[in-house]
């Protein structure tokens, strides 16, 4: 009986198999439905002239600038200019106490009225000895004594008349002036101060309109764009003048355009770098010396580029740049590319692209290597205006 009892439950579970078994084999299996296939949008890359661009650093520096510095010894009564403010040449900007130098032009007068008397009375000897000595009434030594005190005053005067500049040009330096036009900084020393030609600067004044900008290049990286363009893989630029732009350090563009006027003909032998210089006008005066800046110099260009959107760049982890490109039956492909530069917020491709490649610019976060895709136009091609950087 008990052995009866153990036997229903291990009958029904095998029952239960079979039944199970029976109902799997007369419902159909079902294929697993294919993934759509994600959309992605792209660029053909088309051959196409690109300017060679370096995006270079660089500091704003003063046209010219001079020291104001006194030109006699005294105290300073007054400073009549207003710090900040832009002057022009041979306005007065201090006022040195001129009662000691008015002294010495009244002296000086006197000394040059007594040697011109002095003058008068030996030039009135000399004739009257050189007609006696016609005569024969004098002898030779007396007429040559009085002609030799003639010649010593009129050296006494002319002597005298230089004392009398110099006392002069003195008492008109008390008040100093401007040496050229621009902007005068802070005043350095303040009324009651005791200055001389060999003290302290009291102001500074720059011409800041137009302005330079001076900027640093490596040396190789200027080379090697010489001899690219000597060897015809670059064009040179048909004015034969680099374009110059200017950027802030926030990355705004200045508005004004500039132009280069040289390239330092040595390398700083510590940091190997070549100082490029530029001028740009700054009429309102918002560029400042010493100002941080960014220059973008085209000096070539480029024919047959390959050029793609900044953001269709990628980079894997270790750093490398790599594009996605839609290959054959809109598979993605991963390649490793050399980029150039980046003008216009395009990354110019040097090797790892080729001409009619379409290159993936929207859409990475749905697909992978190998992935099918289906590829749309990219509809904002131009993409806008950013930062460039030169490679070199």
């Amino acid at each position: 009986m008990t052995s009866i009892r153990k036997s229903i439950p291990v009958f029904g579970a095998v029952a239960l198999c079979v039944l199970l078994a029976a109902c799997s084999d007369e419902a159909p299996k079902q294929p697993k439905a294919a993934a759509p296939a994600a959309k992605v949008a792209v660029i053909e890359a088309r051959p196409e002239r690109v300017p060679v661009v370096s995006d270079l650093p660089g500091r704003v520096a003063p046209m010219v600038t001079a020291d104001v510095r006194p030109r006699v010894t005294g105290i300073v009564l007054k400073r009549v200019f207003e710090q900040g403010a832009s002057v022009k040449e041979g306005d007065v900007l201090y006022v040195i106490d001129p009662e000691p130098f008015q002294a010495k032009v009244a002296s000086a007068k006197g000394v040059l009225d007594s040697a011109a008397a002095a003058q008068i009375l030996a030039k009135q000897r000399a004739d009257r000895q050189t007609q006696l000595l016609r005569g024969g009434t004098a002898s030779q030594e007396s007429a040559d004594s009085a002609i030799a005190a003639l010649a010593q005053s009129n050296a006494d005067v002319e002597r005298s008349r230089a004392d009398l500049k110099i006392a002069e040009l003195d008492l008109q330096y008390t008040k100093i002036r401007a040496p050229i036009s621009g902007t005068i900084g802070r005043a350095l020393v303040t009324e009651g101060a005791f200055v001389s030609p060999t003290s302290d600067v009291m102001a500074v004044i720059q011409q800041i309109d137009p302005i330079y900008a001076d900027f640093t290049r490596p040396a190789e990286s200027l080379i090697a764009l010489k001899n690219a363009v000597a060897q015809g893989t670059l064009k040179a630029d048909a004015a034969g003048s680099a374009q110059l732009k200017l950027l802030s350090g926030g990355g705004q563009l200045y508005p004004h355009d500039g132009k280069l006027l040289f390239t330092e003909a040595s390398v700083n032998s510590a940091t190997g770098q070549v100082i490029l210089r530029g001028e740009f006008p700054n009429p309102d005066m918002n560029l400042l010396p010493g100002m941080y800046v960014r220059g973008r110099v085209e000096q070539a260009a480029l024919d047959e580029a390959l050029a793609v959107p900044e953001q269709a760049v990628q980079r894997d982890t270790a750093g490398k740049a790599q594009i996605f490109v839609v290959g054959n039956e809109n598979k993605v492909e991963v390649r490793p590319v050399d980029l150039g530069w980046l003008v216009d917020g395009r990354w110019v491709v040097m090797k790892g692209l080729a001409p009619g490649d379409k290159v993936v610019v929207e859409g990475f976060q749905r697909i992978a290597p190998g992935a099918r895709v289906e590829p749309e136009p990219w509809g904002n091609v131009s993409s806008s205006p950013k930062q460039n950087s030169d490679k070199g």
